[in-house]
C-alpha cells in the first residue's frame, strides 16, 4: 500500500486513462439514458425551440471509428499546437540573441520579486482581451523571467497560469466571448423587456475592481503559499553578476526603436477613421472589440503571426546591435531555438486534443449544463439564494464545459428571465456566470491550453519523477479555492450594496 502511494503516474498515462475513461463512462450516460432538454434561442429572430441534449456513447464500433478517423485532423487543426510552435519561434529568437537576458537581468536588478510577481499577474489577467494567445506566450516568458532572476521557475509558471485562468472572464472591456454572450443576454432579456439594451462599457467598475483585487490575491498567494508547495529547482551554476555593456545597451536601442516602428503601423492599422488606417478591422460588426476579434477579422486571423513578428524584429534588431546575430546562419539558427526538445511536449499536446475531441463528442458536459440549467429554472429562486446557486452550478460545469458561449447558450434562456423575474438585471446574471467560470477554469484539463501549462512545468522538473497531471492541478487547487470565495464576496457586496456595475450596468433590472 505505501509503495503505491509512492507511485506518480506519468502525465502522459494519466492523459491515456482519462480518455478510456471518458469512453466508459459515456458507454455507461448512454445505457442508462442520461439526458436533458432546454430551450434554444435564435439570436437572430428570438424565437425559441426545444433541444435535447443526451450522451453518445462511444463504447461501440461506431464511437471507435470516429476517434480513429479523427485524431489526426482534430491534433492538426488544434489550437495550441499551431499557436504555441509559431510564437516559440519568436521567443527563441529574443532568448538567443540575447534580448531577454538583457531586459529580465534590467528587470529582475531594479524590481522587487513581489512587484514582478503581481505584474506578470496582472498582465496575465487583463491578456483576456486578446482571446487564448496569453497561454502561449506568458508561460514561456515567465519560465524564462524566474530562471534569468534566480527564481523558481515552476513557480513562475505556476502563478501566470492561475492569472490567465482566474482572469479568463475578467475584462475592463467586453471581449469577444463577452459580446457573443451579450448576444444572448439581449435576445433573451428582449422577449420580456423590449426596451433593454446594454452597453460596452456596462460592467468597467466592477471589473476594474475585481483585477485589481485578483492581481494581489494571485500575488499573495503566490508569494507566501506556493513559494514553499511547488517542486524544488536548483541553479547548477553559482550566482554570477550579470554585467552589461555597451554592445547589450545598443542591441537594446536598436531593438527597441524597431519594435515601436513595428508596433507603430500595427497600431495605426487597428484604428478606425483616420486616413488609410483600420485595415485589420472587420466593419461587418458592430462592437469595436468584434470588429478586432470577429471569425472574419484579419487582426483575429493574424494576431499570432503579428505578435510572433514582434518578437522576432525585437530578437533580430537586438542580436544586430549587440553583434550576437552577424549573418543569415546565426539567424536561422536562432529561430529554431525554443523548438529544441519539443518532443514531450507534442506528446502531451496530442493526448489532450484527443481526450477534449473525446469528452466533447460525447456530450457529457453539455448534459450536465442542461441538467443544472433546469435546476435553477424549477427552483423558483430568488436574491441572494439564486446568485449563489448559479455560481455554484456554472462553477462546477465549468471542469466539464470550458466553452463560455456554449455554456450561455444553455444557460440564458432560464437564467435571464429568472434574474428578471426576481428584480436582478440580464448584465448581472452574465456577471455572476463569468466570475464563477473563473473559479474551476484552472483546474480542469478539458481546458485546451492546460497542456502547456503541464509541458513547461515538466519542462523544469529537475526530479526523476515526472510532475503528475494531478500535480499540476493541486498547485491551482488553492488558486481557485480562494479565488472563488473573493469573487464570490465582491458579487455579493455589490448586490448588497447596489453598486452600478460600470457605465449603464446595475445589479437591478
Amino acid at each position: 500500500m505505501n509503495r503505491l502511494k509512492k507511485i506518480k503516474l506519468n502525465p502522459v498515462m494519466t492523459f491515456i486513462l482519462l480518455i478510456l475513461i471518458t469512453i466508459i463512462l459515456s458507454g455507461f450516460l448512454n445505457l442508462i439514458g442520461f439526458e436533458a432538454t432546454y430551450n434554444k434561442i435564435n439570436i437572430d429572430t428570438g424565437e425559441y425551440t426545444v433541444v435535447s441534449e443526451s450522451v453518445e456513447s462511444l463504447l461501440n464500433l461506431r464511437g471507435i471509428k470516429y476517434i480513429f478517423s479523427t485524431t489526426v485532423s482534430n491534433f492538426t487543426a488544434f489550437t495550441p499546437l499551431s499557436m504555441l510552435i509559431i510564437t516559440l519561434i519568436g521567443i527563441g529568437i529574443m532568448e538567443k540573441s540575447g534580448f531577454l537576458k538583457t531586459v529580465f537581468t534590467i528587470l529582475t536588478k531594479f524590481c522587487k520579486k513581489y512587484t514582478i510577481t503581481f505584474w506578470l499577474v496582472f498582465i496575465s489577467i487583463i491578456f483576456s482581451i486578446a482571446g487564448d494567445i496569453g497561454y502561449v506566450i506568458m508561460i514561456p516568458l515567465t519560465a524564462l523571467l524566474f530562471t534569468y532572476g534566480r527564481r523558481n521557475p515552476i513557480l513562475g509558471i505556476v502563478a501566470v497560469y492561475a492569472g490567465l485562468t482566474c482572469g479568463s472572464g475578467l475584462s475592463m472591456f467586453l471581449t469577444s466571448i463577452d459580446s457573443e454572450m451579450l448576444s444572448y443576454t439581449l435576445a433573451t432579456a428582449k422577449g420580456i423587456d423590449q426596451s433593454y439594451y446594454l452597453g460596452t462599457f456596462a460592467f468597467f467598475f466592477i471589473m476594474t475592481f475585481t483585477i485589481i483585487v485578483c492581481a494581489f490575491v494571485i500575488t499573495f498567494i503566490t508569494e507566501r503559499i506556493s513559494i514553499g508547495k511547488v517542486e524544488k529547482y536548483e541553479f547548477k551554476e553559482e550566482k554570477k553578476e550579470i554585467r552589461l555593456g555597451k554592445r547589450e545597451y545598443r542591441g537594446l536601442i536598436f531593438a527597441i526603436a524597431a519594435g515601436a516602428i513595428y508596433l507603430l503601423i500595427f497600431v495605426y492599422n487597428i484604428i478606425p477613421g483616420l486616413p488609410f488606417s483600420g485595415k485589420l478591422l472587420d466593419y461587418s460588426q458592430h462592437y469595436y472589440i468584434d470588429k478586432l476579434f470577429s471569425y472574419d477579422s484579419f487582426f483575429s486571423n493574424g494576431f499570432v503571426f503579428i505578435v510572433t513578428m514582434f518578437f522576432i524584429i525585437l530578437g533580430l534588431f537586438y542580436g544586430i546591435g549587440a553583434k550576437t546575430i552577424k549573418n543569415n546562419n546565426d539567424f536561422c539558427e536562432d529561430l529554431t531555438h525554443s523548438l529544441d526538445g519539443t518532443g514531450r511536449t507534442l506528446i502531451l499536446i496530442l493526448l489532450g486534443s484527443i481526450l477534449i475531441n473525446v469528452f466533447k463528442k460525447s456530450n457529457i458536459g453539455v448534459v450536465l449544463v442542461t441538467t443544472f440549467t433546469n435546476i435553477i429554472g424549477k427552483g423558483n429562486l430568488s436574491g441572494l439564494i439564486l446568485i449563489l446557486a448559479l455560481f455554484i452550478f456554472v462553477a462546477i460545469s465549468g471542469i466539464f464545459l470550458t466553452n463560455p458561449v456554449n455554456k450561455w447558450a444553455i444557460l440564458s434562456t432560464t437564467v435571464v428571465p429568472a434574474f428578471m423575474n426576481g428584480g436582478l438585471s440580464p448584465e448581472f446574471a452574465q456577471l455572476v456566470t463569468r466570475f464563477a467560470e473563473c473559479s474551476t477554469i484552472g483546474l480542469t484539463p478539458l481546458l485546451a491550453y492546460f497542456v502547456i501549462y503541464l509541458a513547461y512545468i515538466e519542462k523544469y522538473n529537475q526530479s526523476d519523477k515526472p510532475v503528475g497531471l494531478i500535480t499540476t492541478l493541486k498547485y491551482q487547487v488553492r488558486y481557485g479555492l480562494i479565488m472563488g470565495v473573493v469573487l464570490l464576496i465582491i458579487i455579493i457586496g455589490w448586490y448588497l450594496i447596489g453598486l452600478p456595475t460600470g457605465f449603464g450596468g446595475s445589479v437591478t433590472a
